[in-house]
């Protein structure tokens, strides 16, 4: 592994294992061998050489052309045997069925993975409870309680667990959801999400009333202006970045399991959508290693990115195998159903090293192409696991079925955040565009230093661009916007995350979406100085684009961040913005 300061750190802090006294025990590579030999392992039940296949995922792990979610690094080969990133638990109308899943949220969460909710079957606040002769709650309050929990829970000992709130915009209780993070203290290890029909967005979009409903009954309480509703939804977005929306229409239009149930929740940053009590694992191919360099150029290494899809999706199916759940209703329908969710990063970077700005139609058609093959090859690989080891167990009741395509996992692929991995693999996070070029750190002894986004330095170098001038321009400015004597094409290309339009952002969602199975999770940045009717805007122009769900995020609108760009931004707060627990991993 050729690992940065940076990538040792976060190994340290989060996936190597220690002894009884919590000291180190393992090094990088003995980590590749404990996993690609744990994931290996099933190979033996299906007529294959097990020793064979460890070395393949080994060499994958080892090049980091491919990493898995975090439980899967953390836990493969130990005695946990969680492995999985992603779940959904049910919460159901009684006191009884919201505290098993509050402990099943536990159990979930010290395994180290993510739990995703829909609050929507509760019945509202102040609504008369029969047994008891008092009032109901509501949602709102309940959450509460799973956040407090979650709280005093670390992902697998290493981290904060992270949850995803849902509320259906036509429950009763829909306006206190909406305002729930105002205060800026309530719900911090939560994710919101408003769950949005089509219906309501054409009501939203012209202003018309909307009638709120009963979870219960079904019985309208009340309606409103639609528009207002949605007015509400931007400018809470506006002040704190929650809450996002997930469309449901989208969502389900593309259920690959439709006949069993609708699917009413998404794990925590949205990317898999999710049945009650399914899990689904997550890995990510690394695009910056996707790419064949010349001293002409780079083109994009399309056999290598095959082969490395075949195997990664070869790589998940088997931790579908080795994993051990939590619950036994979580086994059953993991394996039912066989989900899994192959994604990117390096994204950002394999477009510098193509010389393609990120805010760019060739981007958003490069983006197209790159998923579209990923998405054929995963399908292939899927095709040929079920030919070697059987359709998932709920196949006839699939899509795919009705197709006669014979496939392995009720979806294949999705692209998830990659907070940590992105920084292990030393390459961007993601689809995202790079944050800063350059950042502040501290040092021993209190001193700050400063130091350029890695990324850039390496470019800026084989550019020729790398200077101490440069580097004091971009303390100062946190961009190369008006650094004299730049070539518009290079300026072009280091554009960050704030230089880029929000269309732009959603360009690039988009075309990625196309061909993602399950959804994706990507942040619409914003400036500081855009309006509540600008996120109203994305959020109309992401339903209207066919998206499963949009998230954005205003710079400076958590108090807690610094509102300049450049030597008063962290490496580890802002290059990689997934959830992440800084104590945890403190670089």
């Amino acid at each position: 592994m050729k690992l940065s300061d940076n990538a040792r750190k976060v190994l340290e802090a989060r996936y190597l294992r220690r002894d009884d006294r919590g000291n180190v025990v393992e090094d990088p590579d003995e980590l590749c061998r404990r996993v690609a030999r744990a994931i290996a392992g099933p190979e033996a039940q299906f007529g294959e050489n097990a020793e064979v296949w460890e070395e393949k995922f080994y060499e994958l792990l080892d090049q980091l052309d491919f990493l898995p979610n975090s439980p899967t690094l953390m836990n493969a080969g130990t005695s946990a045997g969680q492995l999985s990133a992603c779940f959904v638990l049910p919460v159901e109308d009684s006191l009884e069925r919201i505290f098993d899943s509050l402990k099943l949220m536990a159990l979930v969460q010290q395994s180290g993975g993510g739990t995703g909710f829909s609050f929507s079957h509760l019945r509202p606040q102040g609504d008369p409870v029969s047994i008891t002769g008092g009032t109901a709650s509501g949602p709102v309050s309940f959450m509460r309680v799973f956040d407090c929990a979650t709280e005093n829970i670390r992902h697998g000992g290493r981290r904060r667990g992270a949850n995803m709130g849902i509320l259906r915009v036509d429950h009763p209780d829909i306006e206190q959801f909406v305002a729930a993070k105002l205060d800026r203290r309530s719900l911090r290890n939560f994710n919101l999400s408003v769950a949005v029909t089509d219906s309501f967005m054409q009501a939203a979009a012209t202003g018309d009333a909307y009638a709120l409903r009963h979870p219960r009954t079904g019985e309208v309480t009340r309606t409103l202006d639609a528009g207002e509703l949605f007015a509400s939804i931007a400018q809470a977005a506006w002040e704190t970045g929650d809450p996002g929306l997930i469309f449901l229409d989208a969502i389900n239009r593309a259920n690959p399991l439709a006949a069993l149930a609708p699917i009413e929740a998404t794990n925590p940053c949205g990317e898999v959508p999710l049945l009650p009590y399914e899990s689904c694992n997550l890995g990510s191919i690394n695009l910056s290693h996707m790419a064949r360099l010349s001293p002409t150029g780079a083109t994009i290494d399309w056999t290598k990115l095959a082969d490395t899809t075949r195997l990664a999706v070869r790589f998940l199916d088997n931790v579908i195998e080795q994993a051990c759940w939590p619950a036994p209703q979580i086994a059953a329908m993991t394996r039912a159903n066989r989900k899994i969710g192959l994604g990117v990063m390096g994204f950002a970077e394999l477009l510098i090293l193509l010389g393609i700005p990120y805010a760019s139609e060739r981007a958003a058609t490069i983006a197209e192409e790159l998923m579209g093959w990923i998405a054929e090859q995963a399908l292939a690989a899927s095709e040929q696991l079920a030919d070697e080891r059987g359709v998932f167990p709920n196949w006839e009741q699939s899509r795919d079925a009705q197709s006669g395509r014979r496939v392995r996992h009720a979806t294949r692929t999705s692209v998830a955040p990659t907070g940590t991995i992105s920084i292990l693999a030393g390459t961007s996070a993601s689809i995202e565009p790079l944050f800063g070029l350059v950042y502040r750190r501290e040092a021993i002894g209190g001193q700050t230093l400063l130091e350029q986004n890695p990324l850039f330095s390496r470019h800026a170098s084989r550019l020729d661009l790398d200077s101490p001038e440069l580097t004091e321009y971009l303390a100062a400015h946190g961009s190369l916007a008006e650094f004299p004597d730049l070539p518009p094409s290079t300026r072009d290309l280091f554009r960050t995350a704030l230089e880029i339009s929000p269309v732009d952002h959603l360009r690039i969602q988009t075309a990625f979406q196309k061909h993602v199975d399950n959804a994706v999770s990507k942040t619409i940045n914003l400036p500081h100085d855009c309006t509540p009717q600008q996120v109203a805007d994305i959020y109309l122009r992401a339903w209207r684009a066919g998206l499963k769900g949009i998230t954005v995020y205003r710079y400076g609108s958590q108090a807690t961040q610094p509102l300049s760009l450049g030597a008063e931004e962290s490496i580890d707060s802002l290059e990689h913005f997934a959830s992440c627990d800084p104590g945890a991993c403190k670089l």
